[in-house]
């Protein structure tokens, strides 16, 4: 598909217009003070030329109204570039709560996708049209990056965190979308596609895909089989260690004082090193599970952990209140 204004990708996604009026706003004001500036300083050097090698110029005298103006008119653009640009940023990197999650694995060099529905893919992601999609996403190696131009979303993918993006399709279609960070020799075929469908069609695709588990299934197997249960107990009281329950998104007091939000990033931290970050009134027991799971299982698990928080007609554990390992901290 292509724009109605060349080298411009086909606008796509809810915020796209936004994206693309600042641009042309900002490249507007450049091209205006450029022609403006140009055409001054050509006037003046033809305006105050040497008419001979003897003349002497005539001294001119600052105007203080002159400086003001052209110092207040740059403050008033760069200020509306400023808070227009803040706008924008602020619309892009806050999903919203009521986002469809999709779980997104990259490494040298594919992209693996996963619904919450369990559906996998790999350099191809379905989505609805008009439904907002959050993308989780995490690194097996090195640092790649989500770009989807008709989307104008665009984020890295860094080892050792996890990093989220959203986007709501407007427009049925097929958009390419590329890893934006060089990862390798093969980097420039690390790309794929975004099939927007409609809501129907959607989902009639994933009724067809529908024989695979769900991360926060995946996850409560693995929590079990890791024996996690043992200490994080299946009630609104835990064990050993902090009670899962409901944890995920929730305030945690931490025994430094502090108090953090329990996100994805933070679970990722209290499987892999839970020394980190310990809960008020639990001791430093938790092991660490660096090197034993990769990002998908990571993923799955914390999957699991934020299922717990969900009311259980809308979870698809078995269980109500199994807590899940990467626990609200270590025990």
């Amino acid at each position: 598909m292509q724009s109605w204004f060349p080298f411009i990708p086909e606008s796509a996604s809810t915020y796209s217009g936004d994206v693309d009026a600042l641009y042309f706003y900002i490249s507007g004001v450049t091209i205006f003070f450029t022609l403006l500036i140009s055409f001054i300083i050509i006037f003046f050097v033809i305006k105050y030329r040497r008419r001979n090698a003897f003349e002497i110029p005539r001294p001119i005298e600052g105007s203080h109204k002159l400086e003001i103006l052209w110092s207040v008119i740059p403050l008033l653009i760069a200020m509306t570039i400023f808070f227009w640009s803040a706008k924008v940023y602020f619309t892009q990197y806050r999903p919203p709560k009521n986002a469809e999650e999709v779980y997104v694995v990259g490494k040298q060099w594919m992209w693996k996708f996963q619904h919450a529905t369990g559906q996998r893919e790999i350099n191809e992601l379905h989505v609805p049209v008009g439904r907002k999609i959050k993308l989780i996403m995490a690194s097996e190696d090195v640092i790649h990056d989500v770009f989807i131009p008709a989307f104008r979303i665009k984020a890295d993918v860094v080892p050792g965190r996890y990093t989220t993006e959203w986007f709501e399709a407007t427009k049925p279609g097929r958009y390419h979308f590329f890893c934006a960070e060089y990862c390798g020799m093969n980097h420039s075929g690390m790309g794929g596609w975004v099939v927007v469908m409609e809501p129907t069609e959607y989902e009639n695709w994933l009724s067809g895909n529908a024989n695979q588990m769900s991360p926060a299934a995946a996850g409560q197997q693995m929590f079990e089989s890791l024996g996690c249960a043992s200490c994080h107990g299946a009630n609104a009281e835990g064990g050993r260690g902090p009670a899962l329950l409901g944890v995920s998104g929730s305030k945690v007091a931490l025994n430094n004082g502090q108090t953090v939000t329990a996100d994805e990033g933070y679970i990722r931290e209290s499987i892999l090193n839970p020394q980190a970050k310990i809960v008020t009134g639990f001791g430093p027991i938790m092991p660490s599970f660096q090197g034993q799971l990769s990002e998908e299982q990571l993923l799955q698990l914390v999957a699991y952990v934020k299922s717990l928080s969900i009311p259980k007609t809308e979870t698809q554990t078995a269980k109500p209140a199994p807590a899940s390992k990467p626990s609200a901290t270590p025990k």
